[in-house]
């Protein structure tokens, strides 16, 4: 039964009196608050997911125009572990430990934090369509961005560089236009919701454009590469910085899982089953553009992460986000580090922008599940 039809039930009934939905059986109702899901189960799928995500890194490594062998890009990772100094000062030890490996390790963080976004809004917002490039926020964070290197900005504030503060004012922006949305009109369709997205990314696209017109020709081409979804190899501060700060959101979007599980059968339920719901969207929301904040200022737009990978898992793990979160979470990472990888390779020494990568593999998808969904209701 829809959310609105067991409503309409219990129209006669006081605010008193809570009205649980008869699609909630007792076993339903235990299976949200935290059955249904072994401890097995968890630990097989997350560190079989782990195993594959460190193969998958390490044979990325092996790729690129200076090939190198598998077996070698162990020992040298071994040697570094070690801190063997005279064993990784050779030029393939250069090129994977000052090149290859901070920009696989950024391809990971980015991937894995937009694949955690995407869960958690898909679950929020109950459509399999919404992740931060479809609904707008990567191009609200973008032109936070865009505006913030227009204007030259510098310094830190809170440990925080100026243009992830610029990126995040963008990207929170963007995510309170699609809050208020979804509070204005409480049956939110999916075509409204992406109807929405589409405004805003033709919106923020103009005012991007505009900004980029006002800068000078060297600095508008490398607006235009960055806003394109471009990886670059980042010195190991800022990962540390990235993986701490993203580090954290995933870890509020874990603690939530339980709620995400009952949020996915519509707010009143969850409100009848004691879901804070309107705490648990204002989390959700704020951490999404933090850390859609942080990942665009890094490495430009790239879209559609959120969504693929959030599908693909969900068929294969099932939609307890217990298990979703971080099986995508993973999935994420080792997705956008084959990506980075095909971008970095597929035209040497020409370099794709990954953006470009990810589109070509979510947009037909993204057509696919629209068309789906639409046949799905008429």
């Amino acid at each position: 039964m829809s959310d609105g039809a067991w409503r309409a039930a219990g129209a006669g009934r006081t605010l008193e009196t809570p009205v649980t939905p008869p699609s909630l059986s007792a076993a339903g109702a235990a299976w949200t608050a935290g059955g249904g899901l072994s401890a097995c189960r968890w630990t097989a799928g997350v560190a079989g997911l782990v195993v594959a995500s460190v193969v998958t890194g390490a044979g990325c490594l092996a790729v690129g125009a200076e090939p190198l062998a598998f077996g070698t890009v162990l020992r040298i990772l071994g040697q570094a572990l070690r801190g063997d100094g005279a064993e990784i000062e050779s030029v393939g030890a250069v090129i994977l430990l000052q090149v290859r490996l901070p920009r696989l390790v950024l391809a990971f963080g980015v991937g894995g934090a937009l694949a955690a976004v995407g869960v958690a809004l898909q679950a929020l917002l109950r459509n399999p369509l919404a992740e931060p490039y479809v609904l707008g926020i990567s191009s609200g964070a973008a032109f936070g961005a865009t505006l913030g290197t227009l204007f030259g900005v510098g310094g830190a504030v809170m440990g925080l560089a100026m243009l992830h503060v610029w990126a995040f004012a963008g990207g929170l922006l963007a995510i309170l236009i699609v809050y208020r949305i979804s509070v204005t009109y409480r049956a939110l369709s999916v075509h409204t919701l992406l109807l929405a997205g589409v405004i805003l990314n033709a919106l923020f696209s103009a005012l991007i454009m505009f900004a980029v017109a006002l800068a000078d020709p060297v600095r508008a081409f490398q607006m235009m590469m960055w806003l394109m979804g471009t990886i670059t190899a980042p010195d190991y501060a800022t990962l540390l910085w990235l993986g701490v700060f993203l580090g954290a959101g995933v870890a509020v979007l874990f603690s939530l899982a339980r709620s995400l599980n009952v949020l996915t059968l519509g707010e009143d339920a969850a409100g009848a089953l004691g879901v804070e719901v309107t705490r648990v969207k204002q989390l959700v929301f704020v951490v999404s553009a933090l850390m859609t904040g942080a990942v665009v200022s890094l490495a430009g737009l790239i879209g559609f992460v959120g969504m693929v990978v959030p599908h693909a898992v969900r068929l294969i793990a099932g939609a307890d986000h217990r298990l979703l979160l971080p099986a995508a979470t993973l999935a994420g990472g080792a997705f956008l580090m084959v990506a980075d990888t095909i971008a970095r390779t597929a035209l040497a020494p020409t370099e794709l922008p990954v953006g470009v990568v990810t589109a070509l593999i979510g947009g037909p998808l993204f057509m696919y599940l629209l068309v789906k969904r639409r046949a799905g209701v008429a």
